[in-house]
């Protein structure tokens, strides 16, 4: 039925509206909303709560337990108070699960909008669904371009429904680059890139790693794609000892590095410099590999210590973080700002939509976005490609402290507006 609505050139909404014109109870075809005292607004939000993903999804709970709080009163708009309906699914870290659930919101819940977030495997098959379906799409946790070109993004046209806010390729080349000039060491590097969506945008030739290491004197030795969750990176291993590398760098998830960095040790392989995109995010999973995790550094996102504020609550970023350690017992972790900044943002859509009952007007009210968020500014117009909005990225390193490993910034030179709070070391 999807292919058929697309297919004649009309949405689920229209196609229910237009059904009614011939019954004789159109009361029971239309949204019910319009003749409610209490209208209601739904929300679709779909996440890796399991899976190797689920380190990106442990702090749905807080974050929307939070925003239900903060909007608790509902939402104002045109003289009207809407209630909100967050309804949250787990993509199970598996695309086509992703796609799944996003279908089951927009058909079977009929939400209004929907939001998602966690690396390609989740961004990419629900906003194609929202695409298709005609439904205003919010996404972010994911590098633009994996995100942009992994769906056939064309620069020139954009998409329609779907909209994303985080950083680049760039930025995170920049971030590494501004690092790793500060170390010291020599300029040989050791790629580590999966076959999937961010191993190969971060891998890409053109786009990616490559050209931007070339460029600024650095030598990287890529052996090629690795399939995820292999048992075995002996020959990734050999080809960096063989080459030199002093330096090694790439995309994975955290049970790969893990892998990866025991083979390391085991096969005398010592980099002095370990910058990992994704798999060193989590501060649950550096614990784990104990003293070998000291000195790990990677991309940093967000911290308490960003000077942002949330729009929804007045929060700071310190505050959220702090929030989320009291509710769990656990560590802060760098998604909780981008999670909730994906609310905020949500939230002041529906603030400014001219009219709620119209999938049009809810999308002229993302495109028009303008919006101080916990994570940076959200604002559309000045993305480098349509549909896309970036936010600011540093990096730094896990060291261990009083309080066990704690993540320093000490490279900020994409974003001098977050301050550096430690110097780097070397590994060993």
């Amino acid at each position: 039925m999807t292919q058929f609505w697309k297919t004649e050139g009309i949405n689920r909404r229209t196609f229910l509206t237009g059904a009614s014109v011939g019954l004789a109870a159109p009361a029971i075809l239309t949204r019910t909303r319009a003749y409610a005292a209490d209208p209601v607004i739904k929300i679709g939000h779909v996440s890796p709560r399991t899976g190797p993903l689920a380190g990106f999804a442990e702090a749905d709970d807080y974050v929307i337990e939070g925003v239900r709080k903060a909007l608790a009163g509902g939402i104002a708009n045109n003289g009207r108070t809407y209630q909100v309906e967050i309804i949250s699914k787990d993509s199970q870290s598996n695309p086509n699960r992703a796609a799944e659930v996003a279908s089951e919101l927009i058909l079977g819940d009929e939400v209004d909008i929907i939001v998602a977030a966690s690396t390609p495997d989740t961004t990419n098959p629900v906003s194609d669904q929202a695409e298709l379906n005609e439904v205003p799409c919010i996404t972010t946790d994911c590098p633009w371009q994996p995100y942009f070109f992994g769906r056939n993004g064309d620069p020139a046209t954009g998409f329609d429904f779907t909209y994303h806010f985080f950083w680049g390729l760039e930025d995170v080349i920049k971030a590494f680059l501004g690092m790793w000039e500060e170390s010291g060491v020599e300029r040989k590097v050791g790629g580590l890139f999966p076959n999937d969506a961010d191993g190969n945008a971060w891998g890409d030739e053109i786009h990616g790693f490559p050209p931007a290491l070339i460029g600024s004197g650095f030598e990287l030795t890529d052996p090629g794609r690795y399939q995820p969750l292999t048992d075995d990176f002996s020959s990734q291993i050999s080809a960096f000892k063989a080459a030199g590398c002093e330096i090694v760098t790439g995309n994975m998830i955290s049970p790969d590095f893990a892998t990866f960095w025991s083979q390391a040790a085991q096969q005398g392989f010592a980099p002095k410099v370990a910058t990992l995109g994704k798999a060193l995010l989590f501060p649950s999973f550096i614990e784990s590999l104990g003293d070998r995790g000291d000195g790990l550094t990677s991309e940093i996102w967000w911290t308490p210590d960003h000077p942002f504020s949330s729009s929804l609550t007045g929060m700071s970023a310190k505050q959220l973080a702090d929030g989320y350690t009291a509710a769990s017992g656990r560590p802060w972790t760098q998604p909780i700002g981008f999670k909730h900044a994906l609310f905020e943002v949500t939230t002041d859509v529906i603030r400014r939509s001219a009219d709620l009952d119209d999938p049009n007007a809810i999308l002229e009210a993302v495109a028009a976005t303008d919006l101080p968020t916990v994570v940076g500014h959200v604002n559309w117009n000045f993305g480098p490609v349509k549909n896309v909005s970036k936010t600011p990225l540093v990096a730094g390193q896990w060291q261990k402290g009083a309080n066990g490993m704690e993540l320093v910034i000490t490279s900020n030179h994409s974003a001098p507006e977050i301050p550096t709070t430690g110097t780097l070391k070397l590994l060993g």
